[in-house]
């Protein structure tokens, strides 16, 4: 009897033992996670540096254990813009075990992904992939053509264009408007918004001008200078990125254009430096944070990254981003993309703009939204330049959740319960 209970003992302690080894294994583990945006050509910029802010805020996460034991490593591929490309990162991504996919810049790109997500999905179970979108804008894809595992973490187009045609709205002295946007789907959803939420709220405001241009591939937009000059327009409202608003903004101060700029990317990288003094008081932009907010909350995430990266900070995204995971992978005591997209579903995080909701409905999540607008800066409110211009973003409006929320058409397809691994 009492050797069977030092056996029973033993082999109960070894059990034991190997359940905690197993346990201490998955909870080290690192997860990879994909990156496939523009890392070289006219975007490679911004691609660039977004690239290094999920880096750093994985570090951040990583040095403070958020998730409870499991590591973030983000794996950068580039896909040059180009929405093959990025199926053919995807499938390398796959290809290497990595099951969370990042993407933000350009929403014909996101489009191609969540489709290709989605039918992979349907086709492996058990080895899902979970899509987070962290900047494509377009509202579709939390519209029509929502999908279960795809998750946006930024506001999408007709948000922005609630919150900027809000604040617009209340100023006499804009009269005429011309609409420049690059021509793809999410170009083409800020012009319609425009035209929709101004008629409705500045009915007395005339369209002067419109015109889609092709994505990255201009360098020279003087001619469009010319005719938003020609058309008597004191405003432009655009949602340019990257290089097609650093250019056009370098264009129209060559060329003395004096008019307000109203967009949804000004703080994005070149832009800064192309405004320079030239942008003081004109250029305004909508997004979901500023470096500048009333308590400078993320402040040392910026001066960080400065330091690291001698860049700047905005994609305030990637904190939101790797939060929720974290706190999914936490809450779950797993990395499954399976418990963890079901976890996501109406996660709310405390983020560096405050509470961020992911909607279950849509998986688009719900923030405060600013208005920003480009001064120099004083060392008081203003104390974080960009791109060491001396200027940098003051917050001209401060717009809670639900002034920018929108209602949503998703029609939500989830998976069959026990489906999955």
């Amino acid at each position: 009897m009492i050797r069977i209970s030092i056996r029973a003992a033993v082999a109960t302690a070894a059990i034991a033992t190997a359940f905690a080894s197993i346990s201490t294994l998955a909870q080290a583990q690192t997860v990879k996670l994909a990156l496939i945006d523009p890392q070289s050509g006219l975007m490679a910029p911004v691609g660039l540096n977004q690239l290094h802010s999920w880096q750093y805020i994985a570090d951040i996460a990583n040095q403070k254990n958020w998730a409870g034991g499991p590591k973030f490593e983000i794996v950068g591929f580039d896909n040059k813009l180009s929405p093959q490309e990025s199926l053919n990162a995807l499938k390398q991504a796959i290809d290497q075990g990595i099951r969370y996919i990042l993407q933000g810049n350009g929403s014909s790109v996101a489009l191609a992904l969540q489709d290709a997500v989605q039918k992979h999905n349907e086709r492996n179970p058990g080895k899902e992939i979970i899509f987070l979108n962290y900047a494509a804008v377009d509202p579709d894809m939390t519209n029509s053509k929502c999908t279960y595992w795809h998750f946006r973490l930024d506001a999408n187009a007709d948000m922005k264009m609630e919150a900027l045609t809000t604040y617009l709205a209340k100023d006499p002295k804009i009269k005429s408007v011309y609409l420049l946007n690059q021509n793809y789907s999410f170009g083409q959803a800020v012009a319609k918004a425009a035209k929709e939420y101004l008629a409705r709220k500045r009915p007395d405001i005339k369209i002067v001008g419109e015109d889609l241009h092709p994505l990255a591939q201009l360098k020279d937009f003087a001619p469009y200078v010319s005719k938003i000059k020609a058309a008597g327009a004191d405003t432009v409202i655009t949602g340019n990125w990257g290089s097609d608003l650093a250019l056009l903004i370098k264009a129209g101060k060559d060329a003395g254009l004096n008019v307000n700029y109203y967009t949804y990317y000004a703080a994005t990288t070149g832009v800064p430096t192309a405004m320079g003094a030239a942008g003081e008081e004109r250029v305004k932009y909508v997004g979901y944070w500023n470096a500048n907010n009333e308590k400078f909350v993320g402040g040392d995430v910026v001066e960080g990254y400065q330091k690291k990266f001698k860049d700047d900070y905005y994609t305030m995204a990637t904190y939101t981003g790797i939060a929720m995971l974290a706190k999914a992978f936490k809450e779950t005591k797993s990395t499954d993309p399976v418990k963890v997209a079901a976890a996501l579903e109406g996660m709310k995080v405390m983020s560096l703009n405050g509470e961020v909701e992911m909607r279950k409905s849509d998986h688009q999540a719900l923030q405060p939204l600013y208005i920003a607008k480009w001064v120099k800066v004083n060392g008081k409110d203003i104390k974080y330049d960009q791109e060491n211009t001396g200027y940098g973003w003051k917050t001209e409006a401060l717009l809670p959740t639900y002034i920018a929320t929108q209602p949503t058409s998703c029609v939500m397809q989830r998976p069959k319960a026990g489906a999955g691994g």
